[in-house]
Protein backbone atom coordinates (compact mmCIF):
# COMPACT_ATOMS: atom_id res chain seq x y z
CA UNK A 1 0.00 0.00 0.00
CA UNK A 2 2.83 2.10 0.92
CA UNK A 3 4.84 1.35 -2.19
CA UNK A 4 1.24 2.44 -4.31
CA UNK A 5 0.98 5.77 -2.95
CA UNK A 6 5.10 6.18 -3.34
CA UNK A 7 4.02 5.98 -7.34
CA UNK A 8 1.21 7.72 -7.18
CA UNK A 9 2.96 10.73 -5.43
CA UNK A 10 5.75 10.31 -8.06
CA UNK A 11 3.46 10.72 -10.81
CA UNK A 12 1.54 13.73 -9.25
CA UNK A 13 4.96 15.48 -8.95
CA UNK A 14 5.94 14.84 -12.52
CA UNK A 15 2.26 15.84 -13.45
CA UNK A 16 2.85 19.05 -11.49
CA UNK A 17 6.17 19.76 -13.09
CA UNK A 18 4.88 19.50 -16.79
CA UNK A 19 2.22 21.91 -15.94
CA UNK A 20 4.18 24.32 -14.82
CA UNK A 21 6.61 24.29 -17.49
CA UNK A 22 3.56 24.76 -20.31
CA UNK A 23 2.11 21.21 -19.93
CA UNK A 24 1.17 19.64 -22.85
CA UNK A 25 -1.45 22.37 -23.68
CA UNK A 26 0.87 24.49 -25.27
CA UNK A 27 2.99 21.75 -26.95
CA UNK A 28 -0.19 20.39 -28.66
CA UNK A 29 -1.87 23.70 -29.63
CA UNK A 30 1.22 25.45 -31.20
CA UNK A 31 1.70 21.91 -33.06
CA UNK A 32 -1.80 21.44 -34.45
CA UNK A 33 -1.56 25.33 -35.06
CA UNK A 34 1.09 25.64 -37.27
CA UNK A 35 0.05 22.73 -39.53
CA UNK A 36 -3.38 24.04 -39.86
CA UNK A 37 -2.49 27.59 -40.76
CA UNK A 38 -0.04 26.34 -43.68
CA UNK A 39 -2.30 24.75 -44.93
CA UNK A 40 -5.02 27.17 -44.88
CA UNK A 41 -3.44 29.89 -45.95
CA UNK A 42 -0.62 28.44 -48.24
CA UNK A 43 -1.92 24.73 -49.05
CA UNK A 44 1.04 23.63 -47.98
CA UNK A 45 1.86 20.74 -45.89
CA UNK A 46 3.50 21.22 -42.53
CA UNK A 47 4.06 18.15 -39.86
CA UNK A 48 5.70 19.24 -37.04
CA UNK A 49 8.34 16.10 -36.37
CA UNK A 50 9.03 17.19 -33.03
CA UNK A 51 8.54 20.25 -30.77
CA UNK A 52 10.23 20.82 -27.09
CA UNK A 53 9.16 23.47 -24.52
CA UNK A 54 12.29 25.29 -22.51
CA UNK A 55 13.18 28.07 -20.88
CA UNK A 56 15.57 30.24 -21.77
CA UNK A 57 17.48 33.33 -20.33
CA UNK A 58 17.58 36.51 -22.55
CA UNK A 59 21.38 35.96 -23.48
CA UNK A 60 20.27 32.80 -24.69
CA UNK A 61 17.49 33.74 -26.59
CA UNK A 62 19.45 35.96 -29.21
CA UNK A 63 21.84 32.98 -30.10
CA UNK A 64 18.89 30.52 -30.75
CA UNK A 65 18.04 31.94 -34.22
CA UNK A 66 20.06 30.38 -37.20
CA UNK A 67 21.76 33.34 -39.41
CA UNK A 68 19.74 35.12 -42.11
CA UNK A 69 15.80 33.63 -40.18
CA UNK A 70 12.89 35.83 -40.62
CA UNK A 71 12.69 37.90 -37.06
CA UNK A 72 8.97 38.71 -36.59
CA UNK A 73 8.36 40.74 -33.40
CA UNK A 74 4.96 39.85 -31.87
CA UNK A 75 2.76 41.97 -29.44
CA UNK A 76 0.85 40.56 -26.71
CA UNK A 77 -0.72 41.24 -23.48
CA UNK A 78 0.29 43.89 -20.67
CA UNK A 79 2.59 45.75 -23.27
CA UNK A 80 4.57 42.47 -23.71
CA UNK A 81 7.17 41.68 -26.83
CA UNK A 82 7.99 38.03 -28.24
CA UNK A 83 9.55 36.80 -31.29
CA UNK A 84 8.62 34.39 -34.17
CA UNK A 85 11.95 32.99 -35.50
CA UNK A 86 11.55 31.00 -38.90
CA UNK A 87 14.47 29.45 -40.45
CA UNK A 88 15.60 30.08 -43.87
CA UNK A 89 14.55 27.01 -45.43
CA UNK A 90 11.34 27.41 -43.94
CA UNK A 91 10.60 30.80 -45.16
CA UNK A 92 12.27 30.37 -48.37
CA UNK A 93 9.61 27.08 -48.95
CA UNK A 94 6.66 29.27 -47.55
CA UNK A 95 7.41 32.55 -50.07
CA UNK A 96 7.36 29.77 -53.10
CA UNK A 97 4.38 28.27 -52.48
CA UNK A 98 2.93 31.85 -52.01
CA UNK A 99 4.22 32.99 -54.93
CA UNK A 100 4.53 30.16 -57.76
CA UNK A 101 2.47 28.00 -56.22
CA UNK A 102 4.96 24.88 -56.34
CA UNK A 103 8.58 24.70 -54.33
CA UNK A 104 11.15 25.16 -56.54
CA UNK A 105 14.46 22.29 -56.97
CA UNK A 106 16.97 23.38 -54.56
CA UNK A 107 17.70 26.15 -51.73
CA UNK A 108 19.73 28.83 -52.35
CA UNK A 109 22.89 28.56 -51.17
CA UNK A 110 23.73 30.78 -48.96
CA UNK A 111 20.29 31.69 -48.03
CA UNK A 112 19.25 35.65 -49.17
CA UNK A 113 18.13 37.85 -46.57
CA UNK A 114 14.45 38.13 -45.18
CA UNK A 115 12.63 41.24 -46.42
CA UNK A 116 9.77 43.15 -45.96
CA UNK A 117 8.41 41.58 -48.43
CA UNK A 118 9.07 38.23 -47.00
CA UNK A 119 7.58 39.30 -43.85
CA UNK A 120 4.27 40.56 -45.08
CA UNK A 121 3.71 37.51 -47.18
CA UNK A 122 4.30 35.35 -43.89
CA UNK A 123 2.36 37.65 -40.93
CA UNK A 124 -0.93 36.54 -42.23
CA UNK A 125 -0.07 32.39 -41.39
CA UNK A 126 1.87 33.78 -38.47
CA UNK A 127 -1.13 35.53 -37.04
CA UNK A 128 -3.65 32.79 -38.11
CA UNK A 129 -1.62 30.21 -35.97
CA UNK A 130 -1.10 32.28 -32.87
CA UNK A 131 -5.02 32.97 -32.80
CA UNK A 132 -5.42 29.15 -33.38
CA UNK A 133 -3.25 28.19 -30.38
CA UNK A 134 -4.95 30.68 -28.29
CA UNK A 135 -8.44 29.32 -28.98
CA UNK A 136 -6.78 25.84 -28.18
CA UNK A 137 -5.69 27.05 -24.89
CA UNK A 138 -8.71 29.46 -23.64
CA UNK A 139 -9.35 26.61 -21.02
CA UNK A 140 -6.15 25.75 -20.11
CA UNK A 141 -3.76 28.06 -17.57
CA UNK A 142 -1.38 28.04 -20.69
CA UNK A 143 -3.55 30.80 -22.26
CA UNK A 144 -1.66 33.12 -19.37
CA UNK A 145 1.70 32.98 -21.24
CA UNK A 146 1.18 31.85 -24.71
CA UNK A 147 -2.58 33.82 -25.39
CA UNK A 148 -3.03 37.04 -26.90
CA UNK A 149 -0.32 37.51 -29.34
CA UNK A 150 -0.02 38.97 -32.77
CA UNK A 151 2.56 40.31 -35.12
CA UNK A 152 3.82 43.53 -35.09
CA UNK A 153 6.33 44.07 -36.82
CA UNK A 154 10.00 42.29 -38.49
CA UNK A 155 13.43 42.96 -37.87
CA UNK A 156 15.88 42.76 -40.75
CA UNK A 157 19.00 43.57 -38.53
CA UNK A 158 19.20 40.71 -35.49
CA UNK A 159 20.86 43.58 -33.50
CA UNK A 160 18.50 45.53 -32.33
CA UNK A 161 16.54 42.49 -30.66
CA UNK A 162 18.45 42.28 -27.10
CA UNK A 163 17.04 46.21 -26.81
CA UNK A 164 13.52 45.15 -27.77
CA UNK A 165 13.36 42.22 -25.33
CA UNK A 166 13.45 42.62 -21.90
CA UNK A 167 16.28 40.76 -20.01
CA UNK A 168 13.63 38.10 -18.13
CA UNK A 169 12.83 34.01 -18.14
CA UNK A 170 11.35 33.22 -21.47
CA UNK A 171 9.36 30.00 -22.65
CA UNK A 172 11.04 28.51 -26.11
CA UNK A 173 9.11 26.72 -28.38
CA UNK A 174 11.17 24.73 -30.31
CA UNK A 175 8.98 23.18 -33.50
CA UNK A 176 11.29 20.74 -36.09
CA UNK A 177 8.82 20.52 -39.42
CA UNK A 178 8.76 19.04 -42.29
CA UNK A 179 7.52 21.13 -45.43
CA UNK A 180 5.53 19.19 -48.21
CA UNK A 181 5.85 15.45 -46.88
CA UNK A 182 9.40 16.05 -46.19
CA UNK A 183 10.79 17.61 -49.44
CA UNK A 184 12.38 20.43 -46.91
CA UNK A 185 13.13 21.16 -43.19
CA UNK A 186 13.42 23.66 -40.88
CA UNK A 187 13.07 25.35 -37.38
CA UNK A 188 10.78 27.59 -35.82
CA UNK A 189 10.74 29.16 -32.63
CA UNK A 190 8.05 30.80 -30.82
CA UNK A 191 9.74 32.92 -27.82
CA UNK A 192 7.28 34.09 -25.15
CA UNK A 193 7.69 36.18 -21.81
CA UNK A 194 7.71 32.95 -19.21
CA UNK A 195 5.49 34.96 -16.75
CA UNK A 196 3.11 35.30 -18.66
CA UNK A 197 0.58 38.69 -18.09
CA UNK A 198 -2.80 37.34 -19.90
CA UNK A 199 -5.90 36.14 -17.66
CA UNK A 200 -6.62 32.86 -16.18
CA UNK A 201 -9.30 31.30 -18.35
CA UNK A 202 -12.91 31.26 -16.17
CA UNK A 203 -14.08 27.39 -15.61
CA UNK A 204 -17.33 26.25 -16.30
CA UNK A 205 -18.82 26.35 -13.13
CA UNK A 206 -16.44 29.51 -11.45
CA UNK A 207 -18.40 32.58 -11.32
CA UNK A 208 -17.92 34.98 -13.56
CA UNK A 209 -15.53 37.87 -12.66
CA UNK A 210 -17.02 41.09 -12.74
CA UNK A 211 -15.35 43.45 -15.80
CA UNK A 212 -13.40 46.78 -14.13
CA UNK A 213 -15.67 49.25 -16.10
CA UNK A 214 -18.69 47.70 -14.83
CA UNK A 215 -17.21 47.61 -11.41
CA UNK A 216 -16.13 51.32 -11.24
CA UNK A 217 -19.05 52.35 -13.10
CA UNK A 218 -21.04 50.76 -10.18
CA UNK A 219 -19.03 52.50 -7.78
CA UNK A 220 -19.78 55.50 -9.30
CA UNK A 221 -23.27 55.43 -9.51
CA UNK A 222 -23.83 54.72 -6.13
CA UNK A 223 -21.36 57.43 -4.42
CA UNK A 224 -23.30 59.67 -6.50
CA UNK A 225 -26.66 58.21 -5.04
CA UNK A 226 -25.03 58.97 -1.28
CA UNK A 227 -23.99 62.22 -2.44
CA UNK A 228 -27.36 63.50 -3.60
CA UNK A 229 -28.88 62.03 -1.04
CA UNK A 230 -27.18 63.98 1.47
CA UNK A 231 -28.69 67.48 3.00
CA UNK A 232 -26.57 70.17 2.83
CA UNK A 233 -28.40 73.43 5.32
CA UNK A 234 -27.58 76.81 4.31
CA UNK A 235 -28.58 80.13 5.97
CA UNK A 236 -30.00 83.25 4.01
CA UNK A 237 -28.37 86.27 5.90
CA UNK A 238 -30.54 89.59 5.56
CA UNK A 239 -27.48 91.44 7.78
CA UNK A 240 -25.73 91.33 10.99
CA UNK A 241 -25.57 93.50 13.76
CA UNK A 242 -22.31 93.86 16.44
CA UNK A 243 -24.03 94.47 19.71
CA UNK A 244 -22.12 94.40 23.39
CA UNK A 245 -22.76 91.30 25.41
CA UNK A 246 -24.96 93.68 28.21
CA UNK A 247 -27.07 94.53 25.52
CA UNK A 248 -27.75 90.94 24.04
CA UNK A 249 -28.03 89.92 27.70
CA UNK A 250 -30.85 92.29 27.65
CA UNK A 251 -32.76 91.95 25.08
CA UNK A 252 -36.80 91.02 25.73
CA UNK A 253 -39.77 89.90 23.35
CA UNK A 254 -40.84 92.95 21.51
CA UNK A 255 -37.33 95.18 21.63
CA UNK A 256 -36.78 95.99 17.74
CA UNK A 257 -33.23 95.99 16.18
CA UNK A 258 -32.16 98.52 13.83
CA UNK A 259 -31.22 96.60 10.50
CA UNK A 260 -29.61 99.86 8.24
CA UNK A 261 -27.44 97.75 5.81
CA UNK A 262 -30.03 94.91 5.28
CA UNK A 263 -31.62 95.17 1.26
CA UNK A 264 -34.49 92.63 0.18
CA UNK A 265 -32.28 92.46 -2.99
CA UNK A 266 -28.88 91.25 -1.41
CA UNK A 267 -29.53 88.33 0.74
CA UNK A 268 -26.20 86.58 1.32
CA UNK A 269 -26.23 82.64 1.09
CA UNK A 270 -23.68 80.96 3.62
CA UNK A 271 -22.39 77.48 5.16
CA UNK A 272 -22.62 76.22 8.76
CA UNK A 273 -18.72 77.12 8.75
CA UNK A 274 -20.17 81.14 7.96
CA UNK A 275 -18.40 81.25 4.09
CA UNK A 276 -20.40 82.83 1.87
CA UNK A 277 -21.73 81.03 -1.18
CA UNK A 278 -23.77 83.02 -3.38
CA UNK A 279 -25.80 85.83 -2.86
CA UNK A 280 -29.61 86.29 -3.52
CA UNK A 281 -33.35 87.79 -3.82
CA UNK A 282 -35.97 87.80 -1.59
CA UNK A 283 -39.13 86.92 -2.46
CA UNK A 284 -42.15 84.74 -2.30
CA UNK A 285 -43.39 81.44 -4.42
CA UNK A 286 -47.00 80.27 -3.82
CA UNK A 287 -47.20 82.06 -0.48
CA UNK A 288 -43.85 80.99 1.29
CA UNK A 289 -40.66 83.06 1.41
CA UNK A 290 -38.67 82.33 -1.57
CA UNK A 291 -34.72 82.95 -2.33
CA UNK A 292 -33.94 83.33 -6.13
CA UNK A 293 -29.95 82.70 -6.05
CA UNK A 294 -27.78 85.53 -7.57
CA UNK A 295 -24.11 85.35 -9.11
CA UNK A 296 -21.90 82.81 -6.51
CA UNK A 297 -18.92 83.76 -4.78
CA UNK A 298 -16.32 81.40 -4.81
CA UNK A 299 -14.06 81.45 -1.61
CA UNK A 300 -11.33 79.06 -0.64
CA UNK A 301 -10.79 75.99 -3.01
CA UNK A 302 -14.59 75.42 -3.48
CA UNK A 303 -15.94 76.84 -6.23
CA UNK A 304 -20.32 76.93 -6.13
CA UNK A 305 -21.97 77.44 -9.11
CA UNK A 306 -25.17 79.53 -8.80
CA UNK A 307 -28.34 77.70 -9.21
CA UNK A 308 -32.23 78.42 -8.42
CA UNK A 309 -33.65 77.36 -5.16
CA UNK A 310 -37.06 79.33 -5.90
CA UNK A 311 -39.07 78.13 -8.95
CA UNK A 312 -38.27 78.94 -13.04
CA UNK A 313 -40.57 81.88 -12.46
CA UNK A 314 -39.82 85.01 -11.05
CA UNK A 315 -41.16 85.41 -7.56
CA UNK A 316 -42.93 88.32 -6.72
CA UNK A 317 -41.28 91.00 -4.40
CA UNK A 318 -41.50 90.14 -0.87
CA UNK A 319 -43.42 93.02 1.22
CA UNK A 320 -40.89 95.22 3.47
CA UNK A 321 -41.25 95.12 7.37
CA UNK A 322 -39.66 96.09 10.24
CA UNK A 323 -36.99 92.66 11.35
CA UNK A 324 -36.98 91.45 14.51
CA UNK A 325 -34.06 88.94 14.45
CA UNK A 326 -30.38 89.48 12.94
CA UNK A 327 -30.41 87.09 10.19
Amino acid sequence: MAEDESVIRRKLAALRAEVAEGGPGADRGWRVALARAARDGMKLALDVRSLALTRAGLAEVLELPAERSLLAVLEGPGEGVGVLAMAPAVLQTMVEVLTTGRIGPALADPPRRPTRTDAAMIAPMIDAALTDLEQTLAQEADVVWAGGWRYASFLDDPRPLGLMLEDISYRVLRAEVDLAQGARQGTVFLILPAEGRGHLPLRPNAPPQPDAAVTHRAFAEALAEEVQASEAVLAAVLARVALPLSRVAGLAVGDVLPLSLATLDRVSVEGLDGRRLAEGKLGQNRGMRALRLGAAITSGKMPVAAASLAPAHAPSPAEPGVMRQAS
